[in-house]
C-alpha cells in the first residue's frame, strides 16, 4: 500500500477535528477567482504542491498564532510561512473578496487588512522582510447585541471584502487578511490571530506607494487593549490593535 493511501484518511480525520477554524481558500477580484493556499499542500508528494497566490504555512491544524508569538515572524503570514508563487491580478481601487472555508460563530473579533510592497518578485521574499501598512479594519457592528464583523462574515457565505487604495502605485504586493478571535481574549495569551497572505499584482495609474510600513513583529503585543480584551462584559467600542490606517493612497 502506498504511503499516501495511509496519509489521506489521517489527514481527513485531522481536518475534520479542527474544521471549526477556517482558512482563505482564495480571492475573487472583478469576478476572477484566484486560489489561496490550502493547508493540504503539506501532504502533496515532493514537487507537486499546488502553485497558488497564497503563502503556504504550517497551519495544517487550522490553528492560530498566539499572542506569546507576536514577536516572531509567525504573526506575519502564519506559522513558518513561505511565499506564494503566483499572483492575483487587481487594479488600484478594486475590491478583493476573501473567501474563507468556514468560521465558527463563537470566534468573534475584528477583521484587519494590510498591504506590503514587494519591490520585485514577491515569490522570492520571506515573511519577515515584509513591511505592512494597514488599509482597513472592522470590528463591532452592533455593540448592543455583541454583533461583530465575523458574524457578518458568516452571514455572507464566509466572505469578507477589502478595497485596494485607489491611488496605489502599480507593482507586486502581498495582502495580509487577518481575523483576531477574541473568545478567549479576556485572558493573557487567550486571543487567537489567523493571518492569511496572498500575492497581488496591482495595475492602474496610481502613484502612491507605502514608505513607512512596519514589520509584523511590531504590529501587536500580547497586552494591547485590542488583544487582551473581554468581549463578554458589554463593551460598546473596540480599541483596534496595530498601526493607524494608512490613508496616503486613498
Amino acid at each position: 500500500m502506498h504511503s499516501t493511501t495511509l496519509i489521506l484518511p489521517a489527514l481527513a480525520l485531522l481536518l475534520d477535528t479542527v474544521s471549526a477554524h477556517g482558512f482563505v481558500t482564495g480571492v475573487s477580484i472583478n469576478s476572477q477567482w484566484t486560489a489561496g493556499s490550502d493547508p493540504v499542500w503539506y501532504y502533496s508528494p515532493a514537487g507537486s504542491a499546488p502553485v497558488t497566490a497564497g503563502w503556504d504555512s504550517l497551519n495544517q491544524d487550522l490553528g492560530f498564532v498566539e499572542p506569546a508569538s507576536f514577536g516572531t515572524s509567525n504573526i506575519s503570514c502564519h506559522k513558518s510561512a513561505t511565499a506564494g508563487k503566483a499572483y492575483a491580478n487587481a487594479n488600484a481601487g478594486d475590491t478583493v473578496n476573501f473567501s474563507w472555508s468556514t468560521w465558527p460563530d463563537s470566534h468573534k473579533g475584528p477583521i484587519i487588512n494590510y498591504i506590503a510592497p514587494c519591490d520585485g518578485d514577491c515569490s522570492t521574499l520571506t515573511s519577515s522582510s515584509l513591511r505592512w501598512s494597514k488599509i482597513s479594519q472592522a470590528g463591532f457592528v452592533t455593540p448592543s447585541t455583541n454583533t461583530w464583523v465575523t458574524d457578518v462574515l458568516i452571514q455572507s457565505n464566509f466572505t469578507s471584502s477589502a478595497t485596494i487604495p485607489k491611488n496605489l502605485a502599480p507593482g507586486n504586493y502581498v495582502v495580509r487578511h487577518e481575523i483576531i478571535a477574541l473568545h478567549g481574549g479576556q485572558n493573557d495569551n487567550g486571543a487567537q490571530a489567523y493571518p492569511q497572505c496572498l500575492n497581488l499584482k496591482i495595475g492602474g495609474s496610481g502613484t502612491v506607494k507605502p514608505t513607512s510600513g512596519v514589520a509584523a513583529t511590531s504590529l501587536y503585543t500580547r497586552t494591547d487593549p485590542g488583544i487582551l480584551f473581554n468581549l463578554y462584559v458589554g463593551a460598546t467600542s473596540y480599541p483596534y490593535p496595530g498601526p493607524e490606517i494608512w490613508t496616503a493612497a486613498n
